[in-house]
């Protein structure tokens, strides 16, 4: 499958310059205030740069120049490789200069090792000099076209050859979850309307769809979610769908210790997040990259250990970037699978995989979480 091997960040807040390969499972640790969260916010932005929202993604963070490494950097660049079954990879790198108060491309390359001297170019731009391939032509050439300058060249130029296609497409979709909204009048609390679902929605505003049009059209995946809750809560017995008004159903929870079944809005916060979490990750239908900001918030930690064999699976379709803060989640991860986040001497973040760190001893006699505890992983404040 196509994927991201690596991503170069350069001048955004305190990633001054973090240079790290990309795996099927990556989970951020660290310290608050460390990065994990500017980390996940650059992927976020290399989406908004493939899908022709920079410009309003940015004005929605404040500006290029509250983004920059202070005192440090007058532009924030991204660089990306992706792997190409059967093709040498592509790179793309995208540098965003701060100008005056607002902000300019100043530089924007998507290129191809082709066992050539030099690299083929789907995109060479720099400032206002836009060239990119012409498939017709067989040549770089300038836009005829009205070219806007706050976006970037990949989301402006028609289409391309199949791989520089793909990685437009794979940094477009890349998506991005927060912790689920569970207030009284939360989405996922409600009755919702039934229309064609394919994932449960950011805020769970598609849970009920979701699910209802799993259970009809793919019902191994709907009884693998079913599964999952019945391992995690073993009182639990099944969903229902009943309908409350004309196209619009809700959900209700069985639990054997109960006659009747409780709807979204009487479970715990916990047992939402986790349905929530669980229905996500069995979707047959996640992005190539996937984010989760603190998957952990509200789950009891006997279900830690469910979470991440369920993002192992996951990862085999999806690649999964998380960035958490509890100690106990680490317990049940590999150190192939957790990326520590540092603050050097300067005030910048370092990332390094624990499985590059000098751990083999220590992971003899306690465990992942433990050895970071200890402080031998570092990142911690």
């Amino acid at each position: 499958m196509h994927k991201i091997n690596r991503i170069k960040i350069t001048g955004l807040r305190r990633l001054s310059e973090v240079d790290l390969e990309v795996r099927p499972l990556m989970v951020l640790i660290g310290a608050n205030g460390v990065g994990k969260t500017t980390f996940l916010d650059a992927f976020s932005l290399l989406s908004a740069s493939a899908s022709g929202h920079l410009n309003a993604t940015l004005s929605k963070w404040g500006g290029i120049a509250s983004l920059l490494t202070r005192g440090k950097s007058a532009e924030t660049s991204f660089a990306v490789d992706m792997t190409v079954p059967g093709y040498d990879s592509l790179k793309y790198e995208l540098h965003i200069t701060s100008q005056g108060s607002g902000y300019s491309i100043s530089k924007e390359v998507l290129s191809q090792n082709r066992g050539h001297a030099q690299p083929f170019k789907h995109i060479d731009s720099k400032g206002n000099d836009i060239r990119y391939f012409e498939t017709d032509g067989e040549r770089l050439v300038r836009p005829d076209w009205e070219h806007n300058p706050l976006e970037t060249s990949l989301t402006q130029v028609p289409k391309m050859f199949r791989q520089p296609e793909e990685l437009r497409r794979i940094l477009a979709t890349a998506t991005r979850y927060h912790a689920l909204d569970v207030g009284p009048r939360a989405p996922v609390k409600l009755p919702q309307p039934m229309k064609p679902a394919v994932l449960p929605g950011a805020d769970g505003e598609d849970l009920v769809p979701y699910l209802y049009y799993l259970r009809e059209s793919e019902r191994n995946r709907f009884e693998a979610i079913t599964d999952s809750l019945k391992a995690a809560f073993p009182d639990f017995e099944e969903l229902n769908f009943p309908p409350v008004a004309a196209g619009v159903l809700a959900m209700t929870w069985k639990d054997k210790k109960f006659n009747k079944p409780m709807y979204m809005n009487e479970l715990s916060e916990g047992t939402l997040r986790y349905l929530w979490l669980v229905s996500l990750l069995q979707s047959p239908n996640l992005s190539t990259v996937t984010m989760i900001d603190e998957p952990e918030v509200s789950l009891h930690p006997e279900l830690l250990s469910m979470l991440a064999d369920l993002m192992r699976e996951a990862s085999q379709r999806t690649q999964l970037v998380v960035a958490t803060h509890s100690d106990r989640f680490i317990r049940f991860l590999k150190p192939q699978e957790v990326a520590v986040m540092d603050i050097d001497d300067a005030g910048c973040t370092t990332a390094t995989w624990a499985d590059a760190l000098d751990l083999e001893a220590w992971l003899s006699e306690y465990s992942l979480d433990e050895v970071w505890q200890m402080g031998r992983m570092g990142g911690r404040s």
